[in-house]
């Protein structure tokens, strides 16, 4: 198996890409890992917020491929604490054949043709982040859950 994550837009602060290429790096050390960027959208001004979600949603269901198990960052999805979530991927990378894509949407959220390709939607919090946050955040709990899967002192109980 091997997980991508779906990024709408670059990440901009310096300092954020270098600590999320870092935990990309130790990550690659377990398991297969990429991340994906769709560019975003030019001239937004004049769409609406549901142009928008929408022309973002036919970019990301651009990079699923058929096979791919993909699971929304959202809002409304399941909350795990980071032990739990190392136990979710464990049954992930043993049912999984293809990819385990993850998809972190723009700043109006997804449209409705990804949600209904989704197969899952997970949070990482009932508070909200910026999505430049939520990368650097996100990559550093999957590098949590591999550190815990293999038994290593990274997390403290």
């Amino acid at each position: 198996m091997k997980i991508s994550l779906v990024l709408v837009g670059k990440t901009v602060n310096k300092d954020f890409v270098k600590l999320i290429d870092e935990y990309v790096e130790r990550v690659k050390h377990y398991i297969g890992f990429e991340i994906i960027t769709i560019p975003e959208l030019k001239n937004t001004k004049s769409l609406s917020s549901d142009q928008q979600k929408q022309s973002e949603g036919e970019l990301i269901l651009k990079q699923i491929q058929g096979g791919d198990h993909v699971v929304l960052l959202d809002e409304h999805g399941k909350e795990f604490r980071s032990v739990e979530f190392a136990d979710w991927m464990t049954r992930k990378m043993n049912t999984v054949n293809k990819r385990l894509v993850f998809v972190v949407g723009g700043p109006y959220g997804f449209s409705q043709a990804v949600y209904d390709a989704a197969n899952e939607k997970i949070s990482l919090s009932k508070m909200t982040f910026s999505h430049q946050m939520i990368r650097l955040i996100f990559v550093e709990q999957i590098y949590r859950a591999m550190t815990i899967i293999k038994g290593e002192p990274y997390h403290h109980e």
